[in-house]
């Protein structure tokens, strides 16, 4: 039988698209590659997100556009995976007649036998399991980069932000024993691998629920030392579970990059508290000064929603102060939508679209006149960047990224891919940077 073509569409965070990498390697065992083109694809695969309704609505308007290519071949497997998949169950397929495959975000590894299943003429399967069986090492992944790597350290959430579907679709939170952790990223080093990102819903509270085990302060140290490795990310991190001894290994560790995601929502400590995040505006702030007393351009970017239940004007302010006081390298913005089952879906959404759009707008354009005086202010510096290839936009240019991840784009010779290189950067653009080569690597860096 020829090669099969899986047209794979991924929707949300970046544990959804390393899930994508492991369902691209599982179907390439069953004789299945990617395909761009989902006119010519065999099967179609929405890996889905549900944390805002926004993304919702894009599936099931994805979901409607394909019905022609059912309708045109039979024979194409329709698929829905991922979060809206956990959550909708057999409802998907009430609500999508066509679909053929539904399953939840712990079951990549069954992928094989519920194709047997509609291979034998079955009808659809709906498979969703509550809670992970385990965690299998054994699961092929089909990495989208050959120098960055996505490696799951835990799953899960226990925090129950009122906002927030996470502990519902994702379940409570599992961390993964060191031991696998370590093994992972060793094997990716030896294959070639120079960064890893340490993935988890709230990666600072990994290693509480094994007996035995460290924290994650404790589980950095460890991945530092794997020879071979050159970076370190990681994400995300929740501002309540952040020690000074995780600080402290930030700071120290050097392959640990200088740059932090730390989504702290609001800034008024009314609405966080609405939104059971565990923290005030000062300690997050706090949080901030400690890292930048070591470090001033320590790199940090965060999550903002705007319009949350009972938002007032002086609410919305603490958070336009907040943002003008630390000055983020970037910021995911978000206006408020509710959630079922989240505890703030019974209260009511008293905050106007229009208001909402009008905060929104008043965030955005705030946070552009800070990103591009910030990267303006980057412009005759040298910048230590891991190259990691041809850039998406402009063929004729390599792409990478700083230390306090930013993005950098520059001429030179596609061999350079996987090297780190200094790069005098030229001009500091809204969302990315402009750079040279400097042919004398030997020349000081600053950090960014």
């Amino acid at each position: 039988m020829g090669e099969k073509k899986l047209a794979l569409l991924t929707y949300g965070c970046q544990m959804n698209k390393h899930d994508s990498e492991k369902i691209a390697g599982v179907l390439r065992q069953e004789n299945y590659c990617l395909t761009d083109e989902i006119s010519h694809a065999d099967m179609i695969l929405l890996n889905t997100c549900s944390v805002r309704a926004k993304a919702e609505q894009k599936v099931y308007s994805q979901l409607g556009r394909l019905k022609k290519f059912k309708e045109k071949n039979p024979d194409l497997i329709i698929g829905v995976c991922g979060c809206i998949a956990q959550k909708e169950k057999e409802r998907m397929l009430e609500r999508v007649p066509f679909v053929d495959l539904v399953f939840g975000t712990h079951n990549i590894h069954h992928l094989p036998s519920l194709l047997q299943h509609i291979n034998k003429g079955n009808g659809a399967v709906v498979e969703i399991l509550d809670e992970a069986e385990g965690f299998d090492t054994s699961i092929p992944v089909d990495r989208e980069s050959r120098v960055m790597s996505w490696v799951s350290i835990m799953q899960g959430c226990n925090n129950f932000c009122s906002y927030c579907v996470v502990p519902y679709t994702r379940g409570r939170e599992k961390s993964v024993p060191s031991s696998f952790i370590v093994n992972e990223i060793t094997k990716l080093c030896q294959e070639g691998y120079k960064e890893v990102t340490l993935l988890g819903q709230n990666v600072n509270s990994y290693g509480k629920d094994l007996e035995g085990e460290f924290d994650f302060a404790d589980l950095l140290k460890k991945v530092d030392q794997i020879n071979g490795l050159e970076r370190i990310r990681f994400v995300t991190s929740h501002p309540k579970d952040i020690s000074l001894k995780l600080i402290e290994m930030i700071l120290e560790l050097p392959k640990v990059c200088e740059h932090l995601h730390l989504p702290v929502q609001s800034g008024s400590n009314r609405v966080l508290e609405m939104m059971n995040r565990g923290y005030t505006a000062e300690k997050y702030i706090e949080t901030i000064s400690k890292l930048r007393a070591s470090i001033p351009d320590f790199g940090l970017s965060t999550d903002i929603i705007v319009g949350f239940p009972r938002e007032k004007e002086e609410d919305f302010l603490a958070t336009k102060k907040l943002i003008q006081d630390v000055k983020y390298d970037n910021i995911f913005l978000f206006k408020y939508s509710p959630r079922p089952e989240t505890g703030a879906a019974s209260l009511k959404d008293d905050v106007r679209p229009e208001e909402k759009q009008e905060r929104f707008d008043d965030i955005l354009t705030l946070q552009k006149e800070i990103m591009l005086k910030k990267n303006r202010s980057l412009e005759g510096t040298i910048a230590e960047v891991l190259v990691e290839g041809e850039s998406k936009k402009n063929k004729d240019k390599l792409t990478g990224r700083t230390r306090i991840n930013k993005i950098i784009n520059f001429s030179g010779p596609e061999n350079l891919t996987g090297t780190l290189l200094n790069v005098m950067i030229t001009r500091g653009g809204l969302y990315s940077l402009d750079g040279d080569p400097v042919k004398d690597n030997s020349k000081e860096t600053i950090l960014c």
